[in-house]
C-alpha cells in the first residue's frame, strides 16, 4: 500500500512500518493506540475531486486512495456508505439556525454507521488470512461486523453485553455469528474479546485498538463535504461513546485539509450521555486521560455506553485541536430527541443517534452556536435497533395511540376531539 508511510504511537509518536505490528505500539500494551500517516503527495495523483464528479461508485470505495487497503484487495459486496445528508430546514427554522443537515447513517447496510468499520476490516482481515474476526461491541459494531462477515462468508465471534437490545443480537445470530452474551458491561466484553483474540489468534476488530478501524470512520467526513460540494460545515455534532467515530471524523478532515479539497476545520462538537460521559469530564476539567480511572457508565443509550473510551486519545484531540466542545446530555432529554428529530425530518434514531440533536438543542439553548453557522447533524443509527427505547421515548412525551371498536361512530368520536387540539 504506496500510500501509507508508516503507523504512529499517539503516546509516544514512535513510527512503525505496518508489517511490524498488528495493533499497538508493544511500548504501551493495549493502550498504544496507532494512527495511519499517509503519503498525501502519491494520493493526489490517484484521487481528484474532478475525478470524484465523474466516479459511479457511490460507498466509502469511492475514496480507496484514501484508505489503508490494496488497489487490487477483494471488496466486500454491501453497499456501505454514501448515505443521505438531508437539508432540514424546518428542524432549523425551530432552532432559529440558517442551515441544518442531518446525515443519516441508520441508511447503512445493517442500519449503524459501524458498517464503515467493519467494511475495512473485512478486507484487512482476508490481507492476514484470518480464520476467524472477533469484535466486542454494545451491539452496532457487532451487528456491522456479522452483516460484512456474512456478505463474504467470513467466521467470526462476537462479544456483547447480555442487555443488550434484543433487535441487535437478533441481527447476529441471523448472520450466522457464534454470539458470546456476556454477563457483564461493555467493558468486560471488550476485556474478554483482547484476551480470545490473542489467545486463539482471532483478528480483532475492536475501534480503539485496531488503527484501520477509525480510517473506515473517517468515510463520513469526506462524504459531508462533497455532499456539500466541499464548503465544508461550521460544525458537525456527533454522539461519542467510545470516541472512535468522532476521532474518525477529525482524520477525514484532516486528510481533505491536507489535500486543500476543504479550506477550513469544522468545530466538531462530542455529544455524551450524563451517565457516560468520560470524555466530557475529561475535556472539561482538562484530566489525563491516560491516567483517568474509568467510570460507572450508565445510560440508556447503549450505544454510547462506555466506562473507558479505548479511542479516547484521538477523541479528545478531535474537540481540542478543532476548537469544538464536549455537552452532557440527560437520558431523558436524549429520548424526547428521538420523535422531535422524527417529526421534523423524517429520520428514525436509536437513541445513540438523537443524542446528536439533543446536543444541538442544548448548545443553542447554551448560546454555543451562532445562527448563521452551517451544522450538520450525524444519525449514528437506525431507531429499528430499540424498539423498546423508542417506546420509552414517546411514554416521554405522552404519544400514545388510539384504540377503537370496528365502527364509524368510535372513529368520528376520536376524530372530533382532535378539532379541540
Amino acid at each position: 500500500m504506496e500510500n501509507i508511510l508508516n503507523l504512529k504511537c499517539l503516546i509516544c509518536g514512535r513510527h512503525y512500518d505496518p508489517a511490524e505490528v498488528d495493533y499497538v505500539c508493544p511500548d504501551h500494551g493495549d493502550d498504544g493506540i496507532l494512527d495511519v500517516q499517509y503519503d498525501y503527495d502519491i494520493i493526489a495523483r490517484q484521487i481528484t475531486k474532478a475525478g470524484l464528479r465523474h466516479s459511479g461508485e457511490f460507498t466509502i470505495w469511492r475514496y480507496k486512495a484514501l484508505l489503508p487497503v490494496d488497489a487490487n484487495a477483494a471488496l466486500p459486496p454491501l453497499s456501505v456508505g454514501w448515505t443521505p445528508l438531508y437539508h432540514a430546514p424546518r428542524l432549523a427554522s425551530k432552532l432559529g439556525l440558517q442551515n441544518l443537515w442531518i446525515k443519516d447513517d441508520g441508511r447503512q447496510p445493517t442500519a449503524s454507521y459501524k458498517d464503515r468499520a467493519s467494511a475495512v476490516a473485512v478486507v484487512k482481515a482476508a490481507e492476514k488470512n484470518a480464520s476467524i474476526i472477533t469484535t466486542a461491541s454494545t451491539g452496532n459494531a457487532a451487528a456491522a461486523l456479522s452483516g460484512l462477515c456474512a456478505s463474504v462468508g467470513q467466521s467470526n465471534v462476537i462479544f456483547v453485553p447480555q442487555s443488550a437490545p434484543q433487535a441487535k443480537i437478533a441481527q447476529l445470530l441471523v448472520f450466522g455469528s457464534r454470539v458470546i452474551l456476556v454477563k457483564g458491561t461493555y467493558d468486560d466484553a471488550f476485556e474478554l474479546c483482547l484476551q480470545a483474540s490473542k489467545e486463539y489468534g482471532w483478528y480483532n476488530r475492536n475501534t480503539g485498538y485496531n488503527p484501520y478501524m477509525c480510517e473506515g470512520k473517517k468515510t463520513a467526513a469526506y462524504e459531508i463535504c462533497e455532499q456539500l460540494e466541499w464548503d465544508a460545515p461550521d460544525r458537525i455534532f456527533v454522539s461519542v461513546g467510545d470516541g472512535c467515530i468522532i476521532g474518525g471524523l477529525h482524520k477525514g478532515l484532516k486528510d481533505l485539509m491536507a489535500l486543500g479539497w476543504i479550506d477550513r476545520m469544522p468545530r466538531l462538537m462530542g455529544i455524551q450521555a450524563a451517565g457516560s460521559s468520560y470524555l466530557y469530564e475529561a475535556w472539561k476539567n482538562n484530566e489525563d486521560i491516560l491516567t483517568k480511572p474509568p467510570i460507572d457508565a450508565q445510560t440508556v443509550a447503549d450505544s454510547i455506553s462506555s466506562g473507558l473510551p479505548r479511542d479516547r486519545i484521538k477523541a479528545l484531540n478531535a474537540v481540542k485541536e478543532t476548537d469544538g466542545a464536549y455537552i452532557s446530555i440527560a437520558d431523558d432529554d436524549i429520548m424526547r430527541a428521538i420523535p422531535e428529530l422524527a417529526r421534523a425530518t423524517g429520520v428514525f434514531a436509536e437513541p445513540a443517534g438523537a443524542a446528536a440533536y439533543a446536543g444541538l438543542v442544548a448548545a443553542v439553548d447554551r448560546q454555543l452556536v451562532s445562527a448563521d453557522e452551517n451544522i450538520v447533524v450525524l444519525n449514528t443509527g437506525n431507531g429499528l435497533k430499540d424498539i423498546a427505547g423508542a417506546m420509552e421515548a414517546l411514554d416521554l412525551v405522552q404519544t400514545k395511540p388510539f384504540r377503537i371498536q370496528p365502527d364509524f361512530a368510535a372513529l368520528e368520536q376520536v376524530v372530533a376531539g382532535w378539532d379541540s387540539d
